[in-house]
């Protein structure tokens, strides 16, 4: 894969449609990286309307690849959607957050120092395969037509429907407790913030992702993407 410029793009490249990767910074939505893109073509090109989409959301607190879609790639969108997609980062065991990440305060605390890297690395192993997911309340999913993030912030109790998913490879790749180093292949829709949470309960204590970056999505790697920052 060719790592294209922003500066590279034409008028031409607008009108057949073009791909553009991008390493996402910390604290930047998937949409804010879509605009800057949007109002940097305009500037360039001076052209009043141009289709750009994103093919898959990172959170804000998460880093990494991002597949944004030019003019007429904007109608492949769904199918780079459906690609697995890879993960590094870090859980921190034993405390608990109610977004299962780090964007919330820490709600509870529990023992971890009868964990050891086997109980890890055995554990890991388990979650390979299909299973079902419940997604975390602080998300963009929507029920009954308002997301899910919406209900939180109100302080709404509500039923999240589990989804299926499909964990490809799970591996722990370094324990320095209490973080926790992993890289995880997966499907889409899969909430690593989800996988956290579920991880810490089954270590009989408490755990929610620390840190996440998104490397691959299919055959596209991070390796390849620009860097907008």
């Amino acid at each position: 894969m060719v790592k294209y410029s922003l500066d590279s793009l034409s008028i031409d490249d607008i009108n057949k449609g073009k791909i553009i990767l991008v390493d996402k910074p910390l604290n930047w939505t998937s949409f804010d990286v879509v605009k800057y893109i949007r109002n940097y073509l305009h500037l360039k090109l001076k052209i009043k309307k141009i289709k750009v989409g994103h093919a898959g959301t990172l959170d804000p607190l998460a880093t990494g690849l991002l597949i944004i879609c030019i003019g007429r790639q904007t109608k492949k969108i769904s199918g780079y959607q459906d690609l697995a997609k890879t993960y590094t980062g870090k859980f921190k065991l034993g405390e608990t957050t109610l977004s299962y990440d780090a964007e919330t305060d820490v709600i509870e605390k529990f023992e971890f120092r009868h964990i050891t890297i086997n109980d890890l690395k055995e554990l890991a192993n388990e979650f390979i395969g299909n299973s079902m997911q419940t997604p975390p309340i602080f998300s963009a999913i929507k029920k009954d037509g308002k997301r899910l993030y919406n209900y939180a912030r109100e302080n709404k109790e509500i039923e999240i429907d589990e989804r299926e998913i499909c964990i490809y490879d799970f591996k722990i790749l370094d324990f320095n407790s209490p973080y926790i180093e992993f890289k995880i292949k997966c499907s889409k829709g899969t909430y690593i913030r989800s996988i956290a949470n579920d991880f810490g309960k089954r270590l009989n204590s408490g755990s929610y992702l620390y840190e996440l970056r998104r490397t691959k999505i299919g055959r596209f790697s991070v390796l390849n993407a620009i860097d907008i920052k």
